[in-house]
């Protein structure tokens, strides 16, 4: 399998600024794509395009661009999209922690804490916990040795079951998306 081919955001700017920019599709969960995004981007959460993703991909036939945090995800879209058979897929190296580096453009709304951060907060918690819980109960600091495993395998995998798990909370849900509506606004041509 070769590796992704990636746009830098340099050029996305001049692509998107020249009227000829690709479908943007953003594929990190509706909260964090109602906290900002790339003005013009679709959001396609991945589970969502995963799922759905050979009728996504009669509706996506031009130049695509694909979107996520820091590129991991849309790696994943990718996969999934060109195995549906879709071509001229390109990743935003870097993704919108680039974009949001380089003075991007990006429409704001309720702000929350990125998925990443969620993974630390909640991850160090667990662990803080069972080591103070395991002064009393030694066998509790095995938890903490559980979390460390996990994000060892994380890091090794390339995926994060905790994230994974984390974006199903309403919190990160945002407003709920369903193929039809994101069918209907590449439709529409609605970003």
């Amino acid at each position: 399998m070769s590796a992704p081919v990636t746009l830098d955001v340099a050029e996305l700017r001049r692509l998107v600024e020249s009227g000829t920019g690709p479908r943007l599709i953003d594929v990190r969960t509706p909260g964090e794509f109602e906290a900002a995004h790339i003005p013009g981007a679709y959001n396609v959460p991945l589970d969502l395009l995963r799922e759905h993703r050979d009728e996504l991909r009669r509706h996506l036939d031009e130049q695509v661009v694909l979107v996520c945090r820091s590129g991991q995800r849309a790696g994943q879209a990718e996969q999934a999209l060109t195995a549906a058979g879709l071509p001229n897929l390109r990743l935003l190296a870097g993704g919108m922690t680039a974009w949001q580096a380089a003075g991007g453009p990006v429409r704001h709304g309720k702000r929350r804490w990125d998925l990443e951060r969620q993974v630390r907060l909640v991850a160090g918690a667990i662990v803080v916990t069972a080591v103070l819980a395991g002064v009393f109960v030694p066998p509790v600091t095995w938890l903490a040795g559980l979390v460390g495993a996990g994000l060892v395998v994380a890091a090794l995998s390339n995926t994060c079951l905790l994230g994974m798990l984390l974006a199903k909370l309403p919190y990160n849900r945002g407003p709920r998306t369903t193929v039809e509506a994101v069918v209907a606004a590449l439709g529409d041509g609605r970003g």
